[in-house]
């Protein structure tokens, strides 16, 4: 009996010594920030325990868990820390960890985005892992700290600090449809895909709220784009990179006020989800309401963008997000043309006057979602695909007001109409990508990949109805005292195509000094006929080729030739019953890519050279202005000139975006134009600048300063036809140019902590500018001067 319970008593002893053990290793360490200061508050997770750090920044887990553990680090504000430790015979000591502010991250930002890195969003239109400095392409970038620092709100703010960009027209203060080297109408991209088929709805593709990144690539885009579906394609392509999670913690609040009422408040909160650090949210959205400095004038706008990573292991990245955009807008026009249409006479509105009426309002709605794969095959190889879908809702009762009434300038018709578009776009991507792949005494980066997309608008006019006769110099009514009866047309317009496309490029490096880039793209369009089971298919390859030569570390010099191909109107027919052909763009580019200072200064020089061949237009009756039915050649236009930006930092605390552009477009060869003249909206000079001083030491650190200048020289309102066009146009007049303008604005912020405040003083100098689709009746003005502020907290 003695010896049984001395056993037990010794088993119990071992059993309980073994499980004190167990429980009595710990992890422990202490967080300190960039100043090696304690951090209290923080998150440790371990061994499936979870602590806050004490107020000198120490912790203590305990765990009876042996072998390989994993720890995770985060806080509010902090870029989260993850680590895998093994614990053997005893206590793990971290010592300490350290841990970096997000606030840290931003003050890394330039104007271009980070430095020695690939702006975020770029690889999803060049499909290429590539930097700008490294593409044959001329590329711009705006980074998120530039739409921050300027307090940009529409494309049109954030883009106009890109030479050679500008606003076509505003299509009644609704709508932005942007021009790019003379070509009217490029495509807006999100995420590297068409959200919808319109090319004047650039406004509404997604709030700037949203938004990450923006990048420009000016000039032919075909390998990625695929064959011309509208106007602009050959020009570039304008892409916004959306916010999505970067697998942090933290967030930001702002609320703006504005002149005219203006009422903005903002949110981006970011978390992980998870102690492995391997799933992480994001959402971020706004809400606008205001009123204008003209009459009857508002627009109120919501906008909410979730989204989601996982990444599964190291290899895999996986994100889903989708948003949503609804906003009205009253749709407006700022001026009118007191005379012909050689004859400079414009006339601005009073801005207590309103030439609709109160019923005019301008509604859309955007959705769309984006699912997207990325995987590491190898260190150098990977494979990326995604899905993604956009709809898009516009319901437009507007006011038109037609042209001068029997002579008399000061007399104008006003017709109100309803017009409703349905527009739906779905697109599938996948690439193989290489990088650094050694073929003899070659490199190679390459990419081979293939793209479907669908597009489907539907078109529904719900009539119109002249309601009455105004003088402009007199006071007019804006309310409707017989309510118009629309009603749905019957026969709709529809438009459906999809295109497939097949494309493969590769970056040959021969040495350190010299690189090929070679590329080629297969494109089948199918265009389903309206009213018919038919289907008409058309198909185009499209090569680019280029030479970039290195002289020294930090400069490229490049040459490129690439092609784009329409075939809109190849399918129509000519008088002579032939059908009328592509119409194809060659492009020629050269130019300087150049980085200074350690990669935070760039310095890029372009010259292109581009012929539009074979152009169509519609054929028109010259004695009806009513349309035959047939097409003609209308011959080619050509574009050559320069772009030249200094973007980056100057000094520590000095940045700067500088640039000017120059173009000469003109048509040559043609039946329909005066060979000689530019096409409409096209200015020959741009130029944009923006310079930021911000205080870093002494007691005013945190202060920042900025000035921004932005000029539109003189361009052409409309085409120099020598034949109707079915616009009104009179063949053989002229067009007289709208003058040039320069706004300037200013900034001046403040930041405290997590705290900063900015005051935005936009138009400066008050003077007015005007943009116009002039034959369409659209001239709108730019806002008169104004000031708003706003404050963010970020946490």
């Amino acid at each position: 009996m003695s010896i049984k319970f001395y056993l037990l008593a010794g088993l119990a002893f071992c059993t309980s010594t073994a499980l004190y053990a167990q429980t009595n290793s710990v992890i422990r360490g202490k967080v300190v920030n960039e100043h090696n200061k304690p951090l209290s508050a923080i998150t440790i997770s371990a061994a499936g325990v979870t602590v806050k750090t004490k107020a000198d920044g120490s912790f203590e887990i305990p765990t009876h868990k042996e072998g390989a553990v994993y720890v995770r680090i985060s806080g509010i504000g902090y870029r989260p820390v993850g680590m895998n430790k093994l614990m053997e015979n005893g206590d793990l000591d971290l010592k300490s960890i350290l841990l970096v502010s997000n606030n840290h991250d931003l003050e890394e930002v330039e104007v271009f985005g980070n430095r020695n890195r690939q702006p975020k969003g770029l690889e999803m239109i060049t499909r290429m892992p590539l930097k700008p400095s490294d593409q044959i392409q001329s590329i711009s970038v705006i980074s998120s700290k530039v739409i921050a620092d300027q307090g940009a709100l529409t494309l049109t703010d954030a883009i106009r600090n890109v030479p050679g960009v500008s606003l076509f027209g505003s299509y009644g203060g609704v709508r932005e449809s942007m021009s790019i080297r003379g070509f009217r109408g490029v495509p807006v991209l999100k995420n590297g895909v068409r959200m919808d088929s319109q090319f004047q709805t650039a406004s509404a593709i997604v709030d700037m709220q949203g938004v990450e990144t923006i990048q420009v690539i000016k000039g032919s885009a075909a390998i990625t784009q695929g064959v011309i579906t509208d106007i602009g394609n050959a020009g570039g392509v304008i892409n916004l990179t959306t916010k999505t999670p970067e697998f942090v913690d933290g967030g930001q609040v702002d609320i703006r006020i504005g002149a005219w009422g203006q009422v903005r408040p903002t949110f981006d909160y970011q978390a992980v989800l998870d102690n492995k650090n391997t799933v992480a949210m994001r959402i971020n959205g706004a809400y606008e309401r205001g009123n204008s400095y003209r009459t009857i004038v508002n627009n109120n706008r919501v906008y909410i963008n979730p989204s989601f990573a996982w990444r599964p292991n190291e290899q895999t990245t996986v994100t889903f997000e989708a948003d949503y955009l609804q906003e009205n807008r009253t749709p407006h026009g700022d001026a009118v043309n007191l005379g012909a249409a050689d004859v400079n006479k414009l006339y601005l509105i009073p801005y207590d006057q309103f030439l609709g009426f109160s019923d005019d309002k301008v509604n859309n709605v955007m959705a769309s979602y984006m699912f997207r794969v990325e995987r590491k095959l190898t260190d150098k190889l990977k494979i990326r695909a995604a899905l993604s879908s956009g709809s898009y809702m516009a319901d437009n009762t507007s006011t038109g007001v037609g042209g001068a009434i029997q002579g008399d300038y000061n007399l104008r018709a006003r017709t109100i109409s309803r017009a409703v578009r349905d527009d739906k776009n779905t697109t599938a991507q996948f690439d193989f990508i290489g990088e650094d792949i050694k073929t003899g005494s070659l490199n190679h980066t390459f990419q081979v990949g293939f793209d479907y997309r669908i597009a489907n608008s539907l078109n529904t006019p719900w009539g119109s109805s002249r309601l009455d006769t105004i003088n402009v110099m007199q006071p007019y009514t804006n309310t409707i005292t017989n309510p118009v009866a629309f009603a749905a047309s019957a026969n709709p317009t529809r438009a459906q195509y999809s295109t497939l496309g097949l494309m493969a490029q590769d970056v040959i490096t021969f040495n350190k000094y010299l690189k090929a880039i070679l590329g080629v793209r297969y494109t089948e369009i199918y265009n389903k006929i309206p009213n018919s089971s038919r289907t008409d298919v058309g198909s185009a390859w499209n090569p680019s080729l280029g030479v970039m030569v290195r002289p020294i570390k930090q400069v490229n010099i490049f040459g490129s030739y690439t092609t784009s191909t329409s075939l809109r109107n190849a399918a129509q027919e000519l008088r002579s019953g032939e059908r009328v052909g592509a119409s194809t763009t060659n492009q020629f580019e050269a130019g300087i890519k150049s980085d200074w200072l350690n990669d935070r200064l760039r310095f890029n020089f372009t010259y292109f050279h581009i012929n539009t061949a074979n152009l169509t237009n519609s054929e028109y009756d010259p004695n009806t202005n009513t349309a035959t039915g047939y097409v003609f050649q209308a011959g080619d236009l050509k574009r050559k000139g320069i772009e030249v930006e200094l973007n980056g930092r100057v000094l520590e605390n000095l940045q700067v975006m500088l640039g000017y552009a120059y173009l000469d477009a003109r048509y040559e060869n043609s039946p329909s134009y005066v060979n000689g003249s530019a096409p409409m909206n096209a200015p020959k000079h741009t130029a944009n600048g923006w310079i930021q001083y911000t205080v870093n030491r002494s007691a005013l650190k945190g202060l920042s300063i900025g000035f921004g200048a932005y000029y539109v020289g003189d361009r052409p309102v409309n085409e120099y036809s020598t034949r109707p066009d079915g616009h009104g146009t009179v063949p053989g007049v002229k067009p007289f140019d709208m003058p040039g303008y320069m706004t300037l604005n200013s900034q001046l912020g403040y930041t405290f902590g997590k705290l900063t405040a900015r005051v935005f003083f936009n138009n400066i100098a008050n003077k007015i500018g005007l943009n116009s689709y002039f034959r369409g009746g659209f001239i709108n003005q730019t806002d008169p001067r104004n000031v708003a502020g706003q404050l963010s907290y970020r946490f």
